[in-house]
């Protein structure tokens, strides 16, 4: 597979697995609604209007499926909740409707999805891709968008989703925001539990994936070991050179400020990778030291 068409490119997961796919020479383009705007290649598509150039079908070898508004960036008000799930549903939608005419099909699509499914708080629990979603806002959004994503499989297009968990990197994500107070200090309790990612070691599960023709379906794209929000918060700040006060930040101070998507940051899952382990992936990055060093050094 050379030619890689991936949706939601210019993020922070879709641009580390660009830069990872050119590197080992494969052939990149993203679609986006503003093609003009990127140094990279890129076809255009609106998913809101329904509007997509079908060339980029054709030309792809794998489909990289990342495309949806940002949960976290900003309040969860009525109308923001509409974004976050039609981002998801119409972009999807827009794909399938495409491929489902299209002469070529892809051989591969992956697709990403978040360990939101599970619900916003499963305690001590480890949870496995089988286990049944939880019932709040973004578990609801995860069950929707997997049942879209599910029906590419109906297009005879191997198909594989990620529930992604927290992604560490250097460049952006919940670890910038963890640490942008100048006192690093839990959420809530602090013990509930984070299941993360190193951005590189999800990039590399990612092409992984589309040429492994043995993997398909639902995986949980996490580390081997989850820790408390305290572990992390404490260890993201040590590696920074940032005081670390251990003093929850109080539950209610957060619900005050972001409303209903402080159960986001309050919650937490324990998720099992042992799945996608299972298939012979391996981690170079599946100790938190490891990955704190790589993006602090």
């Amino acid at each position: 597979m050379q030619h890689i068409l991936i949706t939601g490119g210019s993020g922070l997961v879709g641009a580390s697995i660009t830069k990872r796919l050119e590197a080992i020479g494969k052939k990149v383009a993203w679609l986006s609604r503003n093609p003009d705007k990127h140094s990279q290649k890129c076809f255009f598509w609106d998913p809101k209007n329904g509007d997509i150039d079908e060339d980029a079908v054709e030309w792809a070898d794998a489909i990289i499926h990342l495309a949806g508004a940002g949960v976290a960036d900003k309040k969860w008000t009525d109308e923001r909740k509409k974004v976050i799930l039609d981002s998801r549903i119409d972009s999807t939608e827009l794909l399938y409707k495409t491929l489902e005419k299209a002469e070529k099909k892809p051989q591969a699509i992956v697709c990403s999805s978040a360990v939101g499914y599970y619900g916003f708080y499963t305690g001590e629990k480890l949870v496995f891709e089988g286990d049944p979603a939880g019932d709040d806002f973004l578990a609801t959004v995860v069950k929707k968008w997997e049942k879209a994503t599910d029906k590419f499989q109906e297009l005879n297009i191997r198909t594989v989703t990620f529930r992604i968990g927290i992604v560490l990197a250097k460049e952006g994500g919940a670890l910038k925001e963890m640490l942008k107070p100048p006192v690093a200090a839990p959420l809530g309790s602090g013990q509930q539990y984070l299941s993360w990612i190193f951005i590189e070691d999800l990039s590399r599960m990612i092409e992984y994936a589309f040429e492994n023709h043995g993997v398909s379906g639902i995986y949980n794209a996490v580390g081997p070991v989850p820790v408390t929000n305290k572990v992390l918060t404490q260890r993201a700040a040590e590696y920074k050179g940032k005081p670390f006060v251990n003093i929850g930040v109080p539950s209610f101070a957060l619900k005050l400020g972001l409303g209903e998507m402080a159960n986001m940051v309050l919650g937490g899952n324990r998720v099992s990778n042992e799945k996608i382990e299972g298939t012979g992936f391996k981690y170079e990055y599946g100790d938190l030291n490891q990955a704190l060093k790589k993006i602090f050094k």
